[in-house]
């Protein structure tokens, strides 16, 4: 005959070595650690650029920081005129992005779903939504450490 007590204490010894396992992830069905996955990528968004990229960022002795940004415009909105002290890669995820900059024949680019654009540092430029649904970009910032990664004082833009 087992005393209660004694059948309680098994059970809840049972019971918190089955939280500990639990609270740790070693269950019976997971792989042994030899098999298991060490390495995942998730791809957020995917361009092509049809051109080389070249990527030249001064950030002298204070080095250079690297900012990823996913950004969202409506329809109808922008960015504003602004520049920027390094550069930057934008991929369009969804919508299409017009581009308005002096670099471009005609003064304007679109930029659809797929595409990416490189930016270099300190041309005036202005991106604007104006399709009928979101815009939505990855972009990754180059720029020299301690300075910002957008420039809304014109002044401060090369022309």
């Amino acid at each position: 005959m087992t005393c209660p007590s004694i059948r309680g204490g098994v059970a809840l010894a049972v019971g918190a070595t089955v939280l500990a396992v639990a609270a740790c992830g070693q269950h019976s069905t997971d792989p042994p650690p030899e098999e298991r996955e060490t390495f995942r990528a998730l791809d957020i968004a995917e361009g092509r650029q049809h051109e080389p990229i070249e990527l030249a960022v001064d950030g002298g002795a204070d080095g250079v920081k690297v900012t990823h940004r996913r950004i969202t415009l409506e329809p109808g909105s922008g960015t504003g005129l602004h520049c920027h002290h390094g550069q930057l890669l934008v991929v369009v995820e969804q919508g299409e992005l017009t581009h308005y900059a002096k670099t471009y024949h005609g003064g304007v680019h679109v930029y659809r779903a797929g595409d990416s654009v490189v930016e270099d540092s300190r041309y005036v430029h202005e991106t604007v939504n104006e399709g009928s649904e979101d815009l939505v970009v990855m972009v990754t910032h180059f720029t020299p450490e301690g300075k910002p990664t957008e420039v809304t004082d014109l002044t401060k833009c090369e022309q």
